[in-house]
């Protein structure tokens, strides 16, 4: 069954290569949507697919890479958009 969840990352998550990470991951787990930064510091991510593996990337979000430092990670659930491919935006 295909999910979808907006996610907002709060901590040190800019300059650390997060965004790229968190693509390569989605992608890895056939996830699609998008992530950006936004301007007050924090990451915005939209995330559809398998609900396992919307699983997976949203646990993955908690951590991040290993530069980063994720403080909060906020889930809302989302209308699934059968959005292909996952892209960094902006």
């Amino acid at each position: 069954m295909r999910t979808a969840s907006r996610l907002m990352i709060k901590g040190l998550v800019h300059g650390v290569m997060f965004r790229a990470s968190l693509c390569n991951y989605a992608r890895s787990q056939s996830v699609s949507g998008w992530v950006r930064n936004r301007v007050d510091g924090s990451v915005e991510a939209f995330v559809e697919g398998e609900e396992e593996n919307v699983k997976n990337v949203i646990e993955w979000a908690r951590h991040g890479p290993p530069m980063a430092r994720v403080d909060s990670v906020r889930c809302l659930e989302a209308t699934v958009r059968n959005l292909r491919g996952f892209v960094v935006v902006g």
